[in-house]
This record gives C-alpha cells, sequence and structure tokens, in this order.
C-alpha cells in the first residue's frame, strides 16, 4: 500500500503524507475508507508509530483524513480537495516562474524544463517503476 524510500531527502512522515494524498487524490482510497492503524502501518513499514501518528495527523490537518474515535482513521471526501490540491501546485509554479524570472532564466528554459520533466515522468511510468 506504502513505500517510503529511504534515499529521499524529505521526512518519512512527509512521504507517507505524500503517498496518501495521491492515493485519496486518484480514488485508490475512497471516501470513508477506513486506513490502517498507526500500529499497523508502523509494523508494516518498519518505522516509529510516532512517524505515522505524525503523518496522520498532518492529514487530518489539511482535510484528507478524519478520525473517529475507537474506530479509527478514514478517508475524507476528496472533492474538493483535488480542485484546491491543483491550486496549490499553480500557486506554486508561479512562484518558481517569478523566482526563474528574477534571476535571469527565460521563459522558452522554463518550458523546456517542463517539456523535459514530463517526459522524464512520463518514461519512468510507462517502464512500470513508481
Amino acid at each position: 500500500m506504502i513505500c517510503v524510500d529511504y534515499r529521499d531527502t524529505r521526512p518519512i512522515y512527509e512521504q507517507v503524507v505524500e503517498k496518501f494524498k495521491v492515493m485519496i487524490l486518484r480514488e485508490v482510497l475512497h471516501p470513508n475508507d477506513k486506513i490502517p492503524s498507526v500500529r499497523n502501518l508502523a509494523v508494516d513499514l518498519s518505522i516509529n508509530p510516532n512517524t505515522i501518528q505524525r503523518a496522520y495527523a498532518e492529514l487530518e490537518r489539511q482535510g484528507y483524513i478524519y478520525t473517529v474515535k475507537g474506530k479509527g482513521n478514514f478517508v475524507s471526501d476528496s472533492g474538493q480537495l483535488l480542485l484546491r490540491y491543483k491550486e496549490e501546485i499553480f500557486e506554486e509554479i508561479k512562484s518558481i516562474c517569478r523566482t526563474a524570472f528574477e534571476v535571469g532564466i527565460t521563459q522558452e528554459d522554463i518550458v523546456q524544463c517542463i517539456k523535459d520533466s514530463t517526459q522524464a515522468f512520463n518514461e519512468k511510468n510507462s517502464a512500470g517503476v513508481r
């Protein structure tokens, strides 16, 4: 279900958050689906339960999951989440473009970088690597 990359420079809890967000937004996990308990996921990934708890707290803060006392954690309705997530991505792109222009990177260079990145992503995914 979830894999962490120990070579990734991001903290493990951020990787867990990102993996769940992707599964929720791609509707691999559906609204009201129960997600693994903190303890079970920690055992499956061989990581500290506090790391999973931190990831779940962040997912709940962002509205991706909700907690039912004594029952566990469940997936929230993702309808508005996808729209909000896309808006956040576009804001990040705008910020990066502003910074790039400020240091003299041209529009053509930015467009080429995006094309190269999407091509590399598509090649990686078509090869079955995730």
